[in-house]
């Protein structure tokens, strides 16, 4: 019963075998391979425009590397105060950065409030240099709650990213499963909604170590090819990545995958619901659910061998709580089972 992080599981039997298929031989190293210039094209085609796409090892590095490209002297990126970028990543956009500062913006259901953006982003205006500079506006596509941004909202924040010409980035390390939970095209969730640069997560979602960065805006991805190289995200065998996303795009596996992800933690959602010992913190939309219980409960199923983690409450839910209660979070995969899920339900009945 081990519903800990997606990142838990492990790599996808197609596309293990599909990397050992195309990795055999002698390979053109530094992304000249065909199967590096045949992801590019993929990727391209799945987001119905042309992209520029850079292969990366880690989640951390997609974003802190997205973000250095839209750095700027005294930067300031805007995120939801409980995004990774601020919160999970060890300063790392900073550092990669070379000093940009992140901006934690409130919002509930953590989804960055648009009216609260708006004043954070006024709080720096460009011509006043004790203050440093907007960079960027940066939303996490799902969020931190598990919760999506309808395009309509995306395209709310990528108007106040315009209106302050500051481009809009998106955290797409569970992408995958907003997209499988809204029923959209990538297109429409991304430069169509005015995002200029997508970190497109694959770890989570099957994948070994695979992260794409994608520039929608080529723009910015002019002196990319440099950053990536710099930051030591050019892999000499890269077709070790792309071979991954590769099998992942092969005949929508990636969104098959996660569609399996997201109908576990409905079932999941289902059981707590009926449960007299849990409540949910607030409505799942995809693979993540959260979920309110007392101390006693928490500590009763971790020691029945079920697995997840206690996570500090946000502003938008501590009222709700009463002092002898913690929020738990649940995170199902590709790799999480029925009966397993089922068999949690068992214990919570």
């Amino acid at each position: 019963m081990i519903f800990a992080s997606d990142n838990w599981a492990g790599v996808h039997p197609e596309i293990a075998r599909h990397v050992v298929e195309k990795t055999s031989g002698f390979t053109p190293s530094y992304a000249n391979s065909d199967i590096d210039k045949d992801v590019v094209r993929k990727i391209g085609e799945l987001f119905e425009c042309e992209v520029s796409v850079f292969l990366v090892g880690t989640g951390t590095i997609a974003n802190s590397l997205a973000l250095s490209a839209v750095a700027r002297p005294g930067g300031v990126v805007f995120c939801h105060e409980n995004a990774h970028i601020i919160v999970d990543e060890c300063g790392g956009p900073e550092f990669f950065t070379d000093g940009v500062r992140l901006h934690g913006v409130s919002g509930n259901d953590g989804k960055v409030d648009p009216g609260a953006l708006e004043n954070a982003v006024a709080r720096y205006p460009r011509e006043f240099v004790h203050h440093g500079q907007p960079a960027a506006i940066s939303i996490t596509q799902l969020t931190e709650a598990g919760t999506t941004y309808s395009l309509s909202e995306v395209s709310q924040i990528s108007d106040i990213a315009r209106s302050n010409d500051i481009p809009l980035h998106m955290d797409g390390a569970r992408f995958a499963n907003a997209i499988a939970r809204l029923a959209v095209s990538p297109a429409e969730m991304t430069w169509k909604s005015g995002v200029d640069v997508l970190s497109f997560g694959g770890t989570k979602n099957g994948c070994w170590c695979a992260e794409a960065i994608v520039f929608f805006n080529e723009d910015l991805a002019r002196d990319f090819e440099f950053i990536h190289k710099r930051a030591g995200q050019l892999y000499s065998k890269s077709s070790f990545l792309s071979a991954q996303f590769e099998a992942l795009l092969e005949d929508g596996l990636w969104l098959k995958l996660a569609r399996h992800a997201n109908e576990m933690a409905a079932l999941l959602t289902s059981h707590i619901k009926r449960s007299s010992k849990l409540r949910l913190a607030w409505q799942p939309d995809a693979n993540e659910v959260f979920a309110i219980m007392k101390s006693e409960v928490s500590d009763e199923l971790l020691a029945s061998d079920a697995m997840f983690f206690i996570e500090t409450p946000p502003a938008f839910i501590t009222d709700s709580m009463g002092e002898d209660e913690v929020l738990a979070r649940f995170v199902c995969s590709f790799a999480t089972r029925d009966i397993d899920v089922d068999k949690f339900g068992e214990l919570i009945s």
